[in-house]
């Protein structure tokens, strides 16, 4: 989910520093969502969840409209519903159902960063250890020339599958079921892997919060696909 220079690389910088404050506008409060946690790769170009990793493009086409996506927030009585609680009691701002909505602009954002190996973006939502396999996987790709094509088409469901609070770090994983189209081109301008189908995809991401930093974000810390 990335002065001196010709102009298309200032306005490039421009639009990538709008993009960063936007969604910390969004994840940094503290009514939920903050920092995303850290994708694995998919084997059709796109796949920050472990997988064939390659360079490329991410076009978001038209997002779906306001209030498509379901979203499902755990019922209080059970583990992750009492752990949410916790997280609220130690955050009033804390919201399960704001914490979503932050959840899924940083989805969007870092898909796109990552398939346009936008290491700025990524570098500002990941974890390090997240970031570090990233960055890795962007590298690989650019050392073997080829490009990604990733379209976001729609946002289907977002659900909290779990919750934990250690101390005062607040762990959250959300269910991402997502309809995307993944294409890895090669060098020569081949269709390498993946193709310009409509697939649907589920995914797993955790964000992680230390609820005594002043720093509101939430960053992605683990990510897996089913």
């Amino acid at each position: 989910m990335g002065g001196g220079f010709p102009i298309e690389l200032i306005l490039f910088a421009m639009v990538a520093a709008f993009l960063v404050l936007r969604l910390r506008s969004v994840l940094g409060r503290r009514t939920g969502f903050e920092r995303p946690p850290a994708p694995e790769a998919r084997a059709a170009g796109y796949d920050p969840r472990g997988g064939r990793v390659v360079d490329g493009v991410a076009e978001e086409v038209a997002p779906p409209q306001a209030g498509r996506a379901a979203k499902v927030v755990p019922d209080p009585r059970t583990p992750p519903g009492q752990a949410l609680g916790r997280i609220a009691a130690a955050d009033r701002g804390f919201d399960p159902e704001r914490f979503l909505d932050g959840a899924e602009g940083a989805f969007r954002m870092i898909i796109q960063a990552f398939a346009t190996g936008d290491r700025q973006t990524l570098r500002a939502l990941l974890s390090d250890d997240t970031y570090a396999g990233f960055e890795q996987a962007i590298t690989a790709r650019e050392q073997a020339g080829e490009q990604q094509r990733t379209e976001l088409r729609a946002v289907n469901e977002l659900a909290i599958e779990a919750a934990d609070l250690r101390g005062t770090v607040a762990d959250v994983t959300v269910r991402f079921v997502t309809d995307q189209i993944n294409m890895t081109i090669g060098r020569g301008g081949e269709v390498v892997a993946g193709s310009d189908a409509i697939t649907e995809l589920t995914d797993l991401w955790t964000f992680q919060r230390d609820l005594n930093l002043s720093d509101p974000t939430w960053k992605l810390v683990a990510t897996r696909s089913l």
